[in-house]
């Protein structure tokens, strides 16, 4: 079976968030940083179906969780 791969673009769109390039960046600004005390899914930033698709997705689909744990780690960067 073929592995396939997502593009961090492609996490926001299924998050119903701005994909490109300004956007993505425009939220990882807003967003962060994240406290380390806080998961991801957990974060209080997001509606509750985008919480449900990241917590699912982690848990349910490899391919999603690697796209994820990026999220993640970018946002627990300081970009203010």
């Amino acid at each position: 079976m073929e592995k396939s791969y997502h593009r961090f673009s492609e996490l926001f769109a299924q998050l119903g968030l701005p994909s490109d390039e300004a956007g993505i960046r425009h939220f990882l600004v807003q967003h962060s940083p994240l406290p380390p005390d806080i998961l991801l899914e957990d974060a209080p930033f997001w509606n509750e179906a985008q919480a449900a698709l990241l917590r699912e997705e982690k848990i349910e689909d490899a391919d999603w969780a690697e796209v994820i744990d990026q999220l993640d780690n970018a946002l627990r960067e300081n970009l203010n």
